[in-house]
């Protein structure tokens, strides 16, 4: 299984996609240097694999490269941070 996360600033999301198949994404809306993570969905037929694990770190991951600062409503990312306190200093 090949796995792969994308920052689609078109869609105003980072994507994860399994062996080329978009599998589930986290909204992240930009506004000069804060993203807002407001939600984080992994499709039905991928769930249970780590994949939304996977697609965050990524997308903080990403955040922190292009120097911006986030906000957090999104449950699922409020818990990751919470797991992996690496990323606490990206919230506002």
């Amino acid at each position: 299984m090949s796995t792969k996360v994308i920052h689609n600033a078109g869609e105003q999301r980072y994507e994860i996609e399994v062996d080329g198949i978009l599998a589930g994404f986290t909204q992240a809306f930009e506004a000069g240097d804060i993203v807002t993570f407001p939600h984080t969905v992994i499709f039905d037929q991928f769930e249970g694999q780590g994949l939304a694990s996977e697609l965050v770190a990524g997308a903080l991951d990403d955040v922190r490269v292009r120097g911006k600062r986030i906000v957090v409503t999104c449950p699922y990312v409020t818990r990751f941070i919470d797991k992996h306190p690496d990323y606490a200093d990206l919230r506002t």
